[in-house]
């Protein structure tokens, strides 16, 4: 006896969450607006590079490519040790932080989310970079 077979097929309806979608693309366009301004940032004299990172993405501009992996792992350990200082103090949203070292300094942001450290020789001008990467 032959057996019948049968073939189904069935339609999906896509939902598109548009509130989602919009957020997506402002981030995106955040991300986008900031790493152009790290890289005239990254021009400017006694800037040593910048790491900028989302969920998404991430830019990477340092004068010393080797030591990338310092860099990303010191940027990331000083923004969670700023939120798990911020919660013990309760000083709230820390918009950002500048860290001087005996050589270098580093500033370090949380920008709706793009995370940002900014690498730089003692004598960089700090409160200028800040100005110009800040919204």
């Amino acid at each position: 006896m032959a057996r019948k077979t049968s073939k189904q097929e069935t339609t999906t309806a896509l939902i598109v969450n548009e509130k989602e979608l919009s957020v997506s693309l402002e981030e995106n366009q955040m991300f986008t607006n900031l790493s152009s301004k790290l890289a005239e940032i990254g021009k400017m004299k006694g800037v040593i590079g910048y790491i900028i990172r989302n969920e998404n993405s991430a830019t990477i501009d340092l004068k010393k490519p080797e030591k990338l992996v310092e860099y990303a792992i010191f940027s990331s350990q000083v923004l969670d040790s700023t939120r798990q200082i911020s919660n013990l103090f309760e000083l709230g949203d820390v918009k950002s932080i500048l860290l001087e070292g005996k050589k270098d300094n580093a500033l370090c942001m949380n920008i709706e989310g793009n995370k940002i450290g900014i690498f730089l020789e003692k004598d960089a001008d700090k409160s200028g970079i800040l100005k110009k990467v800040s919204p």
